[in-house]
């Protein structure tokens, strides 16, 4: 490990992953910290697996998303679904696939640890300290050092320096440690947490032929074949605002004591590469205790266990009420909540949904998307999926720290208003930042 970096990425997912590799490509001297054990952020700690279309044609910051998937192609991780979908993904192949692209771009990437501290001056993030290990230098009054250091078991060393810091922990967590403005301090609105899970040993062909002649709306309900396997997606949700195939079988499901009303609020599911007799569920969509408050440990603790109980009800009733379901099993259960929504930065420019919805131009822009406005609530009838039919950019400065001048955040925790955000969060959008920013990145320092 260096003494000094051209950027230092907190989180290897998505966008921390793209940035990254993009960096490293274009000759900087990156080093990427990951929490867990593993790359791929909420791809594979989350089990978000496909990734969603953007609906624009616009090449604009696609090439890592490209490369990606063309890896995962090559291992039987990847398909292209019948709707042109590239996205659809493997999430444990993907964890191999993402080691071996970092390796190959020469990034350097540290598993299982956090940033402890960040030292700056002024308008200047200086370096960083990881856990465990604290710095001591008093010969710049201007510098600001680490805190709560305890004098009898101090570690000295010296801080890892880097000419930019970049906070892709998706929860702005380096921008949380040194105090900074959130948006969300203002704008008190969040999504539901939900905590995805796949079921396998699930007869694949024959569900599909009994959800294709359940259900005719090919908007919600598809299959194919692909190389001879079977894919499909479908979905349900409480929501009147159409006619949904699956509420008599969730109606079933609620008389017989199999699930609840709230395990019925939110359902969808998709077939993955590599794992012919398994399914990836978008579900269960958690009903929060305390909705105005998401961050905390308790909220999500809370998310977790309530998570897991919905998880065994849903799997209980999928062997019951679903064809090719009768030897069904829970494969896995992620490791981390899917969190659509959590703190928001205050950057040096503010996206909104006024921006996104008249497509107003940047000079700067990172990424191009006609992605809907999602927006998922646990209250009946409230959850928003709006198309858009202008394609809308967001620039570089919505990445940018107001207060520091060479800090940036990518990912879901950008500079944007709440409804913007919901439109911005999917997982090609924050690879098309991390790319994106990436490139702005050696464009002014190279």
């Amino acid at each position: 490990m260096k003494s000094k970096y051209d950027i230092i990425i907190a989180g290897g997912g998505t966008a921390g992953c793209a940035c990254a590799y993009t960096a490293g490509k274009l000759g900087l001297n990156v080093l990427l910290i990951e929490m867990n054990s593993y790359l791929g952020g909420t791809m594979t700690s989350s089990l978000v697996t496909p990734a969603m279309k953007t609906n624009s044609d616009s090449n604009l910051n696609k090439d890592f998303y490209e490369i990606l998937m063309k890896n995962l192609h090559d291992i039987g991780g990847q398909i292209t679904y019948s709707d042109g979908n590239t996205g659809w993904f493997n999430p444990e192949l993907m964890k191999i696939v993402l080691d071996d692209m970092m390796a190959e771009a020469n990034v350097e990437v540290l598993f299982n640890t956090k940033i402890s501290d960040v030292i700056r001056s002024k308008r200047l993030i200086k370096g960083v300290l990881l856990d465990g290990s604290f710095y001591k230098n008093y010969k710049n009054n201007d510098t600001i050092y680490s805190n709560n250091i305890n004098e009898e078991n101090k570690i000295l060393s010296e801080y890892i320096e880097t000419n930019y810091l970049i906070d892709g922990t998706g929860d702005a967590k380096i921008f949380e440690k040194i105090n900074l403005e959130f948006l969300n301090n203002f704008e008190k609105k969040y999504q539901p947490n939900n905590l995805r899970f796949i079921m396998s040993g699930i007869n694949i062909k024959e569900f599909a032929d009994w959800i294709l002649e359940l259900d005719s709306d090919r908007d919600v309900t598809t299959a194919c074949t692909i190389d001879g396997v079977t894919h499909l997606s479908t979905a349900y949700t409480w929501d009147k605002d159409k006619h949904w195939a699956l509420e008599p079988v969730f109606r079933s499901g609620l008389n017989k004591g199999l699930i609840t009303g709230e395990d019925s609020n939110y359902f969808q599911v998709f077939t993955i590469p590599g794992m012919p007799t398994a399914l990836a569920f978008n579900c269960p969509r958690i009903h929060r205790k305390t909705p105005d408050n998401p961050l905390d440990r308790i909220s999500r603790s809370d998310d977790l266990k309530r998570g897991r109980a919905s998880i065994l009800r849903l799997s209980n009733f999928f062997k019951s009420e679903f064809k090719g379901f009768e030897n069904a099993y829970i494969s896995s259960i992620a490791d981390t909540l899917g969190v659509r929504v959590s703190n928001r930065i205050k950057g040096k420019y503010v996206y909104t949904i006024d921006d996104l919805k008249s497509g107003k131009t940047f000079d700067n822009p990172v990424l191009k998307s006609k992605y809907p406005v999602d927006v998922h609530s646990t209250k009946q009838g409230e959850s928003v999926l709006e198309k858009q039919e202008v394609e809308y950019m967001l620039p570089v400065e919505s990445l940018m720290s107001a207060d520091y001048d060479n800090l940036f955040a990518i990912g879901r925790c950008i500079s944007a208003d709440f409804m913007a955000q919901g439109a911005l969060r999917i997982i090609p959008s924050c690879f098309a930042m991390g790319e994106g920013l990436a490139k702005y990145i050696a464009k002014i320092t190279i």
